[in-house]
């Protein structure tokens, strides 16, 4: 009984196997390399946010695709106090690399919790 496996492949067959080969293997690195969804760049610069300033994100109140990844902008409570509606509020600009990690912060904004927006229409 012989057990020898038939080479007779021609060339050009060999490179199309060897192709559809290459082809499999860069679907896989290109699984392996997807961008995060929305949800989880949202969980992610949250979590990161709080590990960096101590401080605990309450809301996000702006999220935007961007070339270069995705910037968001962050409600965060600095110094509680009592009544609540005097603690301190924060937001803070988050900027995050393509795969949701954070590039930069700072803060933009410092005000009173129960104070409303300055920034209202019409400059009033």
């Amino acid at each position: 009984m012989s057990n020898t496996k038939n080479t007779s492949q021609s060339p050009s067959s060999q490179e199309d196997q060897d192709s559809q080969e290459s082809h499999a293997t860069d679907e896989r690195s290109t699984a392996d390399e997807r961008r995060p969804t929305p949800m989880e760049v949202l969980r992610g610069a949250r979590a990161q946010l709080a590990e960096l300033t101590g401080l605990a994100p309450e809301s996000v109140t702006s999220f935007e695709q961007t070339e270069d990844g995705w910037t968001l902008e962050m409600e965060v409570l600095e110094l509680a106090r009592v009544p609540d509606t005097m603690s301190l509020m924060a937001s803070y600009l988050v900027e995050l690399d393509q795969q949701g990690l954070i590039t930069g912060y700072r803060r933009v904004q410092r005000y009173e919790r129960g104070r409303s927006d300055a920034r209202r229409p019409g400059g009033r």
